[in-house]
């Protein structure tokens, strides 16, 4: 059992995790499974194998830079790849030594090119070359990437050429042609197709490392902005309320940013607009008023009534309810939004209010009236009091 690869994958990870556990680069396991597949497909059996056998890739798992390869291991598990082909070419699942042979060059010459160096394994080159002269370390060093290229590429020519030599005359270039065209757009492949690859991954990579650092630069402009100026403010106050009112308010604000991101500052949103009008309560009278919000909208005529009359319940059960703390629900879906405003506190007997307290019938009933939408004051006396406020959406 192994665990797929989430950094390093092309289709899903099988390989990159099968790299990652045994120490190689995923380059040299993908072409291992190209060689297996050209014997009768045996290679796309075992990456299916592989796959039912694996894990998924932990969340969260960090990319990071190249993978480096054993020189040792990256040989080991290409004589055991050749064994197998030998294997299943004596059994007779085989598509040919023109076709087969050819890709093992291509592919042990594309691994030569684009695999690197574990540490152990530069280790021992730097000794081998602090042995030499002085004037050979730089020689030496400076050979051994043209080395490595030179190697790979010969190989790589030699597969090509063994595919030509073993699926029609090579002289007869004008009646192959389009052989020879296939050839050698494989040929291209094979040795650019890794270095496009990685470039890809290069660019990825430096792109979610910018927005990783612009992400983590808004966040130290938001803090130092918000949080860290309330903070100061809370160590000048010398007031219990004052500092419970700084704190109420940092965290409305610092809860709107972290779940509505960008949106958080629109004052043209429904749920903005509540959330100011608490805001604004708290400061002024001293209690918390809790908002949840499910859905949103923008402002619009209706929507914005609907606010000014949940602000006005807000009001009354801050200065009349005598209590510490007001919930408030928001919810608005396709057909309308709905508001409701709770408070544990004393309650009232609606018929007891005198005629010129005009508060719920003005500035809650006859608002919501106006614009099309209802409202419902569900209160008595020692059970606290529910504003339900009720308006249409607006279509087109």
């Amino acid at each position: 059992m192994f665990e797929r690869s989430g950094r390093d994958r092309v289709f899903t990870g099988v390989a990159g995790g099968i790299g990652e556990r045994l120490g190689v680069d995923p380059t040299v396991v993908r072409l291992c499974f190209v060689a297996l597949s050209l014997a009768a497909g045996i290679g796309v059996v075992l990456y299916l194998g592989a796959y039912l056998v694996s894990d998924d890739p932990a969340s969260g798992t960090a990319p990071s830079g190249a993978s480096r390869t054993s020189v040792r291991r990256a040989v080991a598990i290409g004589l055991v790849v050749v064994g197998v082909l030998l294997l299943l070419r004596s059994i007779g699942l085989w598509l040919g030594d023109g076709l087969v042979w050819p890709a093992v060059l291509l592919a042990t010459g594309s691994a030569v090119v684009w695999t690197r160096s574990d540490d152990a394994d530069r280790a021992r080159w730097s000794r081998v070359v602090r042995l030499l002269p002085d004037r050979s370390q730089d020689v030496v060093a400076g050979t051994a990437p043209r080395v490595r290229l030179l190697l790979g590429g010969s190989l790589m020519l030699a597969g090509l050429w063994q595919f030509l030599l073993s699926n029609g005359p090579v002289d007869s270039l004008r009646r192959n042609a389009p052989l020879a065209a296939a050839a050698a757009l494989i040929g291209v492949g094979v040795i650019i197709g890794p270095w496009f690859w990685r470039l890809g991954r290069q660019l990825a990579e430096e792109r979610r490392q910018r927005i990783r650092s612009q992400e983590r630069a808004e966040v130290a402009a938001h803090l130092h902005d918000s949080v860290l100026q309330t903070l100061a403010l809370i160590q000048r106050s010398g007031e219990a309320r004052e500092m419970t009112s700084l704190a109420r308010s940092q965290e409305r604000e610092l809860r709107a940013w972290l779940y509505g991101g960008s949106r958080a500052a629109d004052h043209s949103l429904l749920s903005t607009a509540v959330n100011d009008a608490a805001a604004e309560i708290e400061r002024t009278h001293q209690v918390a008023i809790d908002v949840v919000t499910v859905g949103d909208c923008r402002l619009d005529e209706p929507v914005q009534a609907l606010v000014f009359a949940a602000r006005e319940a807000m009001l009354n059960a801050a200065t009349h309810a005598a209590v510490h703390s007001v919930s408030v629900f928001v919810e608005a879906d396709d057909a309308e939004v709905t508001v409701f405003v709770r408070d544990q506190g004393a309650g009232f007997d609606p018929a007891t209010v005198p005629p010129d307290r005009r508060g719920i019938a003005d500035s809650i009933e006859g608002r919501m009236e106006r614009n099309g939408g209802s409202s419902a004051v569900v209160t008595s006396p020692g059970r606290g009091t529910e504003v339900r406020l009720r308006v249409p959406r607006r279509t087109g």
